[in-house]
């Protein structure tokens, strides 16, 4: 090319170059960070970016199984634990994986009440080791037994039919569609949810 066509510039011209965005030492600092720890570790580059989660915090988990998730027969669900009064009414609220057992959440809700004289639940919390601490603590049991037990449970079949109260209960609560189908990423939101549920559905 014998030179410049009149509509090109000059690569020495009068406008302002452009400006970084970082200042040169933090750029530098930080590829020397990098340098080092491809010194170190050849792969430690790419993983720094590609795999790179939330820092871990004291005492804090990361995962599903964090935030009350697990699998269940219809998939990745959260078990809601409950215990309600005479009247139907939610008194404690749990929460808890759903491939978490019933009966391993009967010690958290039992520990935020106060005295019982009757305890009615279903099959999912026969434990000889929760009926020892009821009859410990003065409560009598209505649970049914598995069908698996060598030896049949006895219970009063009478007082178990009002059961139905706690049934009722779910049923309400999973009448708010946030509740029914959890939208909430972190159990602490999720558990929330559920209490504003109850106090809307049970205050009147």
């Amino acid at each position: 090319m014998a030179g410049l066509s009149a509509g090109l510039w000059s690569t020495h011209h009068h406008l302002q170059s452009l400006q970084p965005m970082v200042p040169a030492p933090t750029v530098a600092r930080h590829f020397a960070i990098l340098g080092l720890n491809r010194h170190l570790d050849p792969e430690h580059g790419r993983r720094l970016y590609l795999c790179e989660g939330p820092s871990f915090g004291a005492r804090r988990k990361r995962g599903a199984k964090a935030q009350a998730i697990g699998p269940s027969r219809g998939g990745q669900t959260t078990k809601i634990h409950v215990l309600t009064d005479l009247l139907g009414r939610p008194a404690v609220i749990r929460l808890s994986a759903g491939n978490v057992s019933d009966v391993r959440a009967a010690d958290d809700l039992l520990a935020a009440v106060g005295s019982l004289r009757r305890l009615i639940a279903d099959k999912g919390y026969d434990a000889n080791a929760l009926r020892k601490r009821l009859r410990a603590d003065g409560v009598k049991p209505i649970i049914p037994g598995r069908i698996n037990r060598k030896r049949a449970i006895q219970y009063d079949e009478k007082r178990y039919k009002d059961r139905w109260r706690i049934e009722a209960a779910f049923c309400r609560l999973k009448d708010f569609r946030r509740i029914a189908t959890r939208y909430d990423k972190l159990a602490v939101n999720f558990l929330s949810a559920v209490a504003l549920a109850t106090i809307i559905a049970f205050s009147v």
